[in-house]
């Protein structure tokens, strides 16, 4: 019986190796430009070349003594902590209704709240530009933010949904039952459940908002973000610094979403499953 088990086993893992060599061979392309990249931005190289001639930190040197860099890198930090604040106390009530809400039509209003994701970036980025240019704020900072908001709205409300959908609301009613106001519970229950939740959701906001160019470009007006001064470069000449400034965002990206998903992992609230134990 052991011997046939052990058969059937070995069997299994033959025909799981087919799909097994495929995904790597997929995710080894998505990660060739990286090990392209990320040689690059130590060259000491006056161009691009690869492999680099030799080693050298002139370009990371480049970016953090050039003024209109920093000034695009605080640009991007200030737009993508005030988008990615503003869509986790939206996108967080906006989840809130949606799961706890019993109003017709809210499929509908979730999927409203999602299609950003789906959209192409383009579509976005057109209709806001006309609805900016008439109401006369197309290059304002703030409309700029707001429009960081709209793009990262609903990684947070798919996060928060999700979050909201496993915490048992039995802890709500009893909290509510006790004599706590909606706004209490919400805020002395729910959300300190939902903390590691929502800061993976605000970690996913604030990287969709500081990686995003395409909106930036149609919106931002004169104002200069990490990937837009870097599609700037790019079209007037090849500037081996962007290796560096890619380099650098291809780390904090990567830090960031392993952040994210480690918050996320489903610790730090009540399930309904240990509800249901306990």
């Amino acid at each position: 019986m052991n011997a046939h088990l052990v058969a059937a086993r070995r069997r299994e893992r033959w025909r799981r190796l087919p799909l097994a060599t495929v995904g790597i061979l997929v995710l080894l392309f998505l990660a060739l430009p990286i090990l392209v990249v990320v040689p690059m931005s130590f060259s000491s190289a006056e161009s691009l070349r690869f492999p680099p001639p030799g080693l050298s930190l002139r370009w990371y040197e480049a970016f953090f003594s050039d003024p209109l860099w920093l000034e695009a890198a605080l640009n991007s930090l200030i737009v993508g902590i005030s988008s990615s604040t503003i869509a986790l106390g939206l996108g967080t009530l906006a989840a809130y209704g949606i799961v706890r809400g019993t109003f017709w039509g809210r499929g509908a209003l979730e999927t409203n709240f999602i299609s950003p994701m789906i959209l192409p970036p383009v579509i976005i980025a057109v209709a806001l530009y006309i609805f900016y240019a008439r109401i006369g704020i197309l290059g304002n900072y703030l409309a700029l933010i707001a429009a960081h908001v709209v793009i990262a709205v609903p990684y947070v409300v798919l996060l928060m949904t999700l979050a909201i959908r496993s915490f048992d609301i039995r802890v709500e009613q009893v909290a509510l039952t006790l004599g706590a106001s909606r706004w209490q519970m919400m805020t002395r229950v729910l959300m300190p459940n939902l903390l590691p939740n929502a800061a993976a959701a605000w970690l996913f906001a604030f990287v969709i908002s500081f990686d995003e160019v395409v909106v930036t470009l149609f919106v931002s007006g004169t104002h200069l973000t990490i990937p837009k001064r870097m599609f700037n470069q790019l079209v007037l000449q090849i500037n081996p610094t962007i290796t560096a400034i890619a380099t650098i965002l291809i780390c904090f990206s990567l830090a960031a979403v392993a952040l994210a998903a480690w918050l996320n992992r489903g610790n730090g609230f009540v399930s309904k499953a240990d509800g249901e134990g306990h």
